[in-house]
């Protein structure tokens, strides 16, 4: 490997220490060797890199703690754009001169006068440095676990739980969410002679579908210099093979450039692409783009009844999972005024009702109790009585046995969950009952749990265990808090403190939403993946808090328009999910809380979070739509 230079190893640093939203660098050695680097030089950088001519994020974390960036170019955040979008991958190699080619080139593409005419057809996105460790240590295509991100495509689930290379899966499942028309996967090349061309090459054979997709790569490559066979285990091989994160096919191309950062090839192999893709009228969208496209052109409602088809089916156990399902199936009969939703769940929840079953028999738990929630959306519903019961006895776990009130509600076991596992029930046993006391225990345990998981920022910890802000640790509090502000009267005492402090909960995830619109498994870490189960919450607490004038709509309907596009790209039409994590009690690091399971495919839990935001989204459009036709015409 040639010696790296000062520049690359501050270009470097600038670009992992804008993504960590703190200032203070994640634990990992390629990190703190950026982070040592001396300050006059990286301002330098910052003066001298495009910085404002891309977002910056992160594709996700290596096993030492480094951030995988991403650099989203103009107009490519939206996959609508007109223009063909191209990604730019480099330094899987962990050569430095494919890192440097691949952020010359994207320097071009952005600022230079000659790649203008270009920019009305081409949106570009980076991912500068996709093996950083195997960089910054000098050990090439081998990361610091020893293994090999460049190779070993398409990656094996779990996801994200590598061992040996976690790159390779993040970069599969981000790349199949990004949906670009065209990967370019940058290397150096292992030829002796060093003529100073690049070389182009692409898969040879392909098969089915990939058939045209693959006839278009080897026209667009044709003619210019041409590079080693790409192997089967490929990035470029398998993008053309397989559907990064079950979207579907991309075209993709190996580029080798000289081991020289100085030849001409380290800037120019770009406009060799972009060129010929005109001359070839290259196709576009790709099919992982036009599936992304089909799944954002529809309907809340139409989204809704695709989940509603495999969730929301029984209620085994009363617990908040299936629970949330069937309230959204609730929901969604009424929106659409299909009665057949409504008598389904009624006969779900019979058993519950009719003494066959007894909801809190063996063990109980924080998601026994707002499971309950069920029957106070059936009370609410129908009007019938016969709903109360259930949710004044889940209510009692707030009190002991002789009826004195409890610091906080059962079960909390501390973590931040507890804010909807407890708060919303109590509201409802309040708002069925008319008991005060059920209104006061529903504040008192909100208060406990703030205190016990409230960081200055603005989040929750998950747990006192540790700091992590997680995802879903942080989407119950929204969920919660806003639950309970429905349920409790407004003239409620202390109901302002609650108010308060679910608009501060909000606007400090708002600061944290990241450019695709999606909110993170840990929510200040963009290095963590985009998580579904807490972008869903948190929207539907925005869209909720909106309709009821709670919040402020000029300030969060920017951050709602951004999330739901983002949702809709993270569900199949057959109600499977992208990036949905896995169950989670308390963890003790960060580093635990990355590597919880993402799924990928059919989740209760997951679906029952997209019904209720679907749903919600459906029913404030409704509300729109009805205001706009009210409205007197000119």
């Amino acid at each position: 490997m040639r010696a790296r230079s000062p520049l690359a190893v501050c270009c470097l640093g600038m670009l992992i220490c804008w993504l960590s939203p703190s200032g203070r660098a994640a634990d990992g050695p390629a990190v703190e060797l950026t982070a040592s680097r001396n300050g006059r030089i990286t301002e330098l950088l910052r003066k001298h890199t495009p910085r404002q001519l891309f977002t910056h994020s992160a594709v996700g974390v290596t096993r030492a703690g480094t951030s995988i960036p991403c650099l989203y170019g103009e107009h490519d955040l939206d996959p609508s754009t007109s223009r063909k979008r191209i990604l730019l991958i480099g330094g899987l190699d962990g050569a430095e001169s494919s890192i440097l080619a691949t952020l010359a080139a994207a320097s071009w593409f952005a600022a230079s006068d000659e790649a203008r005419p270009l920019r009305e057809k081409y949106s570009l996105t980076v991912v500068p440095l996709a093996n950083p460790d195997g960089w910054a240590n000098g050990t090439g295509f081998q990361n610091s676990v020893g293994g090999k991100p460049g190779t070993g495509y398409p990656p094996a689930g779990p996801f994200y739980q590598s061992a040996t290379s976690p790159e390779a899966q993040y970069l599969w499942q981000w790349t199949g969410l990004h949906a670009p028309d065209l990967v370019i996967d940058v290397r150096q090349s292992n030829q002796q002679a060093d003529d100073g061309e690049a070389r182009f090459a692409v898969l040879q054979s392909a098969a089915k579908e990939a058939k045209r997709l693959g006839g278009a790569l080897r026209k667009l490559v044709e003619g210019l210099p041409q590079g080693e066979k790409v192997q089967a285990d490929e990035l470029a091989a398998a993008l053309l093979t397989a559907a990064p994160a079950g979207t579907g096919l991309i075209p993709a191309v190996r580029v080798t450039v000289p081991a020289s950062s100085t030849g001409k090839a380290s800037s120019t192999f770009l406009k060799t692409l972009l060129q010929q893709a005109e001359a070839t009228d290259f196709p576009a969208p790709s099919p992982a783009r036009q599936e992304i496209l089909r799944r954002q052109k529809r309907t809340a409602i139409e989204t809704a009844q695709q989940l509603a088809r495999r969730y929301g089916q029984d209620l085994k156990s009363v617990q908040y999972i299936p629970a949330l399902a069937l309230v959204g199936r609730l929901r969604l009969g009424e929106l659409t005024d299909d009665s057949k939703h409504l008598a389904d769940v009624q006969k779900i929840v019979e058993p519950w009702l009719d003494g066959s079953q007894d909801s809190l028999a063996g063990r109980v738990s924080g998601s026994t109790l707002s499971g309950h929630l069920i029957f106070a959306e059936l009370a609410h519903l129908t009007g019938e009585k016969k709903y109360n019961p259930p949710v004044v006895a889940a209510a009692a776990y707030a009190f002991d046995k002789s009826g004195q009130p409890l610091p906080a509600m059962a079960f909390h076991s501390e973590m931040s969950d507890a804010v909807f596992m407890g708060c919303p029930i109590l509201a409802e046993a309040a708002r069925l009952t008319g008991e005060q006391r059920y209104a006061e225990a529903c504040l008192r345990h909100m208060r406990f749990m703030l205190q016990l998981n409230l960081r200055e920022d603005g989040l929750h910890r998950h747990s006192p265990l540790d700091e992590t802000a997680w995802g879903r640790g942080n989407g119950f509090p929204a969920l919660g808090l806003v639950m309970s502000l429905e349920a409790l009267p407004e003239d409620q005492a202390g109901r302002e403190k609650m108010l308060a402090a679910y608009r501060a909960h909000l606007r400090a995830m708002a600061r944290y939403q990241d450019p695709t619109g999606m909110w993170h498994q840990v929510v200040d870490h963009p290095e963590s993946y985009r998580e579904f189960s807490c972008t869903a919450m948190t929207t539907y607490a925005m869209i909720r808090g909106i309709r009821r004038g709670w919040l402020d709509e000029e300030e969060f309907r920017p951050v709602i328009e951004r999330a739901w596009p983002a949702l809709l790209a993270r569900i199949a039409a057959d109600g499977t999910l992208v990036d949905m994590c896995a169950g989670t009690g308390k963890q003790t690091s960060l580093r635990a809380y990355y590597e919880r399971t993402a799924i990928h495919g059919a989740d209760a839990r997951g679906g029952a979070m997209g019904l209720m935001v679907t749903t919600e989204m459906a029913a404030w459009q409704q509300e729109q739509q009805q205001k706009k036709s009210s409205r007197p015409q000119p």
